[in-house]
């Protein structure tokens, strides 16, 4: 093994004894605030030094083998996630690893997939990434610095981007300045952005170094060839991706070596321009792959459609084709909405029932396909002659869209690529299947026996906050799923992941939040707090970041770190963290008792507050029991209240009953790992004086809630802890339910309109998600 060991040269390297005990740390049980940060600042300091030293990732990249084989012998489970990341993490980086190493790695993954979940689930996703890398070495790194960077090339289209989305309240001032400067400014691990070239340079100098090694390549020479040749690198970087690619499309059928031979030419080539030295090997360059490109925003300023449409590219063949007739196209449009002469439309083809904006062409189409209100526009007031006149000489060619059985068969394959569809949704379904109420966790790729479609383009959108930007990213969540389906057939379609780092307002002194009735009364990140419960992991690296952000920020001076910590925190956690954890979204229907005004529709995702704020508190002292017991009746609110009782055999039961309370609580995410249940947890609080009934003091878990006032007292509902989004003005009733998923509604509604029967069970309706569901990547899953 030794004479396999690159060298590191002039770079300073890490005993194998030193980073042994390094990675002891993460065997260490203890899970405090102190702890979990100094795990997760070694887990960084040990990728620092991989990316600083060829020399000390090898020995990284072994001793992480020994420990998890030692792991595996030992059934030490607790550490295999760690270890098996970290090591992962090393690989992608580490210049050159013998067959010998891959095969123990493989050999080890392969043997997680007879564990449960979640193990089985990350062992499959490392086993194939591993079984790809020992066929085609650097082809980890090759994809994934291109998809980051968005290197284009005719071999590998795949995109990524990250937007890094936080709460405007809490980030504010100097806080939001240093994420800022620590997300766009550094977005490489270098400390400075690198350009086009610098990027292909390293995936051609990491691809060679990786198929020759040490014997057959002198990795800093190539790096100074690279360097020197410039633009000329480019012909180069598209000949490593058209190798790396053939070879692992072919796979077993292309001769054995013709991949390095190739590779080797290449070497020459490079070399042979530069240098008249004769060829030989010598020590690696390291070349650490760098952040990637991250984009910035405030909740008040982002929109998920928008910059959606504003990233993806579009075709200037098309476009300008488009331009000539219809005018300069909307500029949230996605890129094949503007590929054809007669655009897709929905309305009726009568000009009286166009918006009134119909003037103007651009506004019309843009009316016409992303407002998710312009079906009422039909309702209102007819133009004047002048404006039907404009209406009709301004009209655009549009067809109406038919769905046909075929168009509904590509609805239902879509709702099986979602990998939230598989496993079982809630209500009548799960009954029927004898499913468990189980939070559901993890990729179901093992499971499904149907291909899934890759999408050529993924947003990961880091959220950064508490519950109260969970719950306004569900809601923007519903609405781009929404209009996803209204425009099914012409939309590109587009992978979007969620992330999650939980940051409370008390962590910045100079927040502007107010605390609310909401989230005053218990934790403001629920949702943070049992994702630390359930993946070790991510409380190490995760939930320790959010409350070290503040203490960085306040140390840190602007444009002068050069160790983008959190920045780097984030890029591990987007690359690394692939499981994800499903939360039901809940749609909340608060009606008005002023029948003059429109029911109002919301959601939330994490809990809901109802409040009696004028209840009258009875003093202990002075009164008599006779009067105590005449005034009691004045405490509190007189509601009644309709839910489902939820319970593990399927048996649900609905219960409908009055009592008077003076607040309640509605919670979708527990606070105890035992009732990790995939339902709502209902707590009613009465008032002190009266006497506690049986209801009163006890936590039901309930699906399907409706909570009616039967007194005229003013009523406050909140929405996950949201002082923005708080209703107190003549609410009469909530209902809450879980939020359907408009793919199933769409689809449901091609089955109706061909009449194809009603039994659930004799279609494949039953295997499509019903309930709309937010999936947090996490690094493991759940870990029961």
């Amino acid at each position: 093994m030794s004479s396999m060991e690159p060298t590191a040269g002039d770079c300073p390297t890490v005993s194998e004894e030193a980073l042994y005990q390094n990675i002891k740390v993460f065997l260490d049980s203890k899970s405090d605030m102190d702890s979990c940060f100094k795990k997760g600042m070694l887990r960084w300091s040990l990728h620092k030094k991989v990316q600083n030293s060829p020399g000390s990732s090898f020995s990284l990249v072994r001793v992480l083998i020994s420990e998890l084989e030692k792991a595996e012998e030992s059934d030490s489970r607790h550490s295999f996630i760690p270890l098996l990341h970290t090591l992962m993490y090393a690989i992608i980086q580490t210049a050159y690893i013998p067959d010998e190493l891959y095969k123990r790695v493989h050999d080890f993954c392969r043997k997680l997939l007879t564990y449960p979940n979640p193990y089985c689930n990350v062992g499959y996703s490392y086993t194939k990434q591993i079984k790809s890398e020992r066929s085609v070495p650097g082809l980890l790194y090759q994809r994934m610095l291109t998809a980051e960077q968005r290197l284009k090339n005719d071999h590998y289209p795949f995109q990524e981007r990250i937007f890094v989305l936080a709460d405007p309240d809490i980030f504010s001032g100097s806080l939001g300045e240093f994420l800022l400067d620590n997300t766009e400014v550094y977005a490489s691990a270098s400390g400075g952005s690198l350009d086009l070239i610098d990027h292909m340079c390293n995936v051609v100098l990491h691809s060679i170094q990786a198929a020759l090694g040490t014997t057959q390549c002198h990795g800093q020479q190539l790096a100074k060839a690279l360097k020197d040749m410039g633009q000329d690198v480019q012909p180069y970087f598209h000949k490593v991706l058209w190798l790396l690619e053939q070879c692992l499309e072919e796979g077993s059928r292309i001769e054995g070596g013709a991949l390095k031979g190739h590779l080797l030419q290449l070497y020459r080539e490079i070399i042979g321009a530069t240098n008249s030295e004769p060829l030989s090997g010598g020590p690696l360059c390291s070349c650490p792959i760098p952040n990637p490109d991250m984009k910035f925003y405030l909740l008040k300023d982002f929109d998920i459609k928008k910059e959606l449409a504003h990233w993806l590219p579009h075709s200037s063949t098309s476009q300008e084709h488009e331009d000539s007739v219809l005018g300069e196209p909307p500029t949230d449009m996605l890129a094949s909405d503007i590929t054809r002469l007669s655009v897709m439309s929905n309305d009726s083809g009568i000009e009286r029932d166009l918006p009134p904006s119909s003037d103007d062409p651009s506004s019309s189409l843009e009316n016409v396909f992303m407002s998710p209100s312009w079906e009422q526009a039909k309702s209102e007031t007819s133009p004047s002659p002048s404006e039907s006149e404009s209406s009709r000489l301004s009209r655009r060619g549009g067809i109406k869209m038919k769905l046909n059985m075929k168009d509904g068969m590509k609805l239902m394959q879509e709702s099986f690529d979602d990998p939230t569809s598989l496993g079982g949704g809630s209500g009548e379904r799960r009954e029927s299947r004898g499913a468990t109420l189980q939070r559901r966790a993890g990729s179901n790729t093992i499971q499904s026996p149907f291909p899934k479609q890759q999408r050529l383009f993924t947003a990961k959108i880091v959220a950064m906050g508490d519950d109260r930007i969970l719950g306004r990213l569900a809601k923007e969540y519903y609405s781009y799923k929404k209009r996803e389906i209204r425009r099914f057939f012409p939309t590109v379609k587009v992978n979007v992941q969620f992330y999650y780092i939980p940051v409370s307002s008390a962590m910045n002194p100079r927040s502007s939040v107010k605390e609310t009735l909401g989230n005053s009364k218990g934790n403001p990140c629920t949702l943070g707090s049992y994702l630390s419960m359930v993946d070790p992991w991510y409380n190490t690296n995760i939930k320790s970041l959010g409350s070290m952000i503040p203490k960085l920020a306040a140390v840190a001076n602007p444009g002068t770190s050069k160790d983008p910590f959190v920045s780097d925190v984030i890029s591990y956690y987007v690359r690394t963290g692939q499981q994800p954890i499903y939360f039901a979204i809940y749609s909340v229907k608060v009606i008005i008792s002023n029948s003059m005004k429109p029911t109002i529709e919301d959601m939330f995702l994490t809990h809901l507050q109802i409040d009696f704020p004028d209840i009258k508190h009875i003093s202990d002292g002075g009164e008599s029991e006779k009067q105590k017991k005449s005034q009691a009746e004045f405490c509190g609110g007189l509601v009644l209240i309709s839910y489902r009782k939820v319970t593990l055999s399927g048996r649900d039961v609905d219960i409908r009953t009055s009592i008077r309370i003076s607040s309640a609580q509605i919670n979708a995410i527990p606070s105890d790992e035992k009732e990790d249940l995939n339902c709502l947890t209902l707590t009613l609080n009465e008032s002190p004086t009266k006497p506690k009934s049986n209801i009163v003091g006890s936590k039901y878990r309930t699906s399907n809630i409706k909570i009616e006032t039967l007194t005229s007292r003013p009523v406050i509902v909140t929405l996950d802890g949201d002082n923005n989004r708080i209703y107190t003005e003549d609410v009469q009733s909530i209902e809450i339910a879980q939020c359907s998923d408009p793919l199933y509604n769409a689809h449901k509604t091609v089955r109706s309109k061909f009449n194809l029967g009603e039994d659930k069970d004799a279609c494949l309706n039953k295997y499509m998600n019903k309930d709309l569901c937010l999936p947090i990547n996490t690094f493991t899953g759940i870990i029961t």
